[in-house]
């Protein structure tokens, strides 16, 4: 048992080094305690959700500020176009506005989320198509797009008195998990295209699935379902889950392609899907024999954080492979998504382990 004295140690190092990243890659920002990721995007999305449960976790009013700053900061800046990834930093930004009572930010909130529900372009059978700022990705279902933008879509729902906008999260899970799901492993694709109506290299990408281990469990605390709809994700979820128990290596890793062990390893799947399993423990989806796996992650991820704060093994940021070597051959390098699923699950660790 990792003590959780060494735990929060981590924890602390693994924002700090969040904090000096000013983008992909590039660690020269100041350690002056702000946030200094420069784009709002996806990347800084899931990093500030991290630091917002981390905030949230500790009652720190610093921290709070920080996030704030940063977001008034943009504001300030004006906001970029509208798509899947530009959305995940609006998920903190609506919690934000719930928690503080901003009615300003509300009003953002409202109008990016109305944008989603009635304009945003979807594919066949009303899934949200991938729409990013580098191309359009006509017909083409993701699973980054859970974390990315459904889950936006129950807070916004929430905070505005929308159930529709709810209900129609609840929705793109069905969609999603119908078009990406692979039943012989049950595990998920990266992609799917109605344009030929295939799911490309048909890649068990490491971290694409722990998007889904995670926005499953995410979803039931934000916004949960009932009837058959939690029925049908809570199955799907143990699914998967029972899978990626034996795909683990002996150090505790994933490896990128999860059925190739010939791939490289990834931090930010591993502790990605380390946290979504134990977020799944917190919300009853899976009982306590599933914590050996989470807990044989995390002495690999205290092993991968560098002395300046840095998630080590942590792959860029993965557009669609037409073919297995295309995963096999991403470079590693320091994100702001590594060091939020880094942080969430250094952070669940410790508050099960209290």
């Amino acid at each position: 048992m990792i003590p959780a004295a060494d735990i929060t140690s981590a924890i602390s190092q693994i924002s700090r080094g969040f904090r000096r990243l000013k983008g992909i890659g590039d660690t020269a920002g100041a350690d002056t305690g702000e946030i200094v990721f420069d784009e709002w995007d996806w990347e800084v999305g899931v990093g500030l959700y991290g630091y917002f449960r981390d905030a949230e976790e500790r009652d720190d009013q610093a921290a709070f500020d920080r996030l704030i700053r940063w977001y008034e900061n943009q504001l300030a800046r004006g906001l970029p176009r509208r798509q899947v990834n530009s959305t995940s930093p609006m998920l903190v930004f609506s919690l934000l506005a719930e928690k503080f009572g901003r009615e300003d930010w509300k009003a953002i909130v409202h109008d990016w989320a109305l944008w989603i529900f009635e304009e945003m372009p979807r594919t066949e059978e009303g899934g949200y198509q991938h729409l990013v700022k580098e191309r359009d990705n006509e017909g083409q279902l993701w699973d980054d797009t859970l974390f990315m933008a459904v889950l936006f879509m129950t807070t916004a729902g929430r905070l505005c008195g929308r159930p529709d906008w709810i209900e129609d999260a609840h929705y793109q899970y069905l969609c999603h998990i119908r078009f990406l799901g692979d039943p012989p492993s049950g595990l998920f694709f990266h992609g799917w295209t109605f344009l030929g109506r295939h799911n490309y290299a048909r890649a068990l990408w490491a971290r694409g699935n722990a998007w889904i281990t995670i926005a499953i469990p995410e979803l039931f605390r934000i916004a949960p379902p009932q009837g058959a709809v939690a029925r049908y994700l809570k199955e799907v979820y143990r699914t998967q889950v029972r899978v990626l128990q034996t795909l683990q290596n002996e150090q505790g890793m994933f490896h990128t392609l999860l059925d190739d062990a010939g791939s490289p390893i990834e931090a930010s799947a591993t502790a990605g899907i380390g946290y979504g399993i134990l977020a799944g423990i917190r919300e009853g989806l899976i009982d306590e024999s599933f914590r050996v796996t989470a807990e044989r992650s995390l002495s690999a991820i205290l092993s991968r954080i560098d002395e300046t704060g840095l998630l080590m093994d942590v792959s860029d940021g993965t557009p669609m492979g037409e073919d297995l070597d295309f995963y096999r051959r991403i470079k590693n390098l320091p994100t702001p998504y590594g060091q939020a699923l880094g942080g969430l699950f250094l952070m669940e660790s410790r508050r099960q382990a209290c």
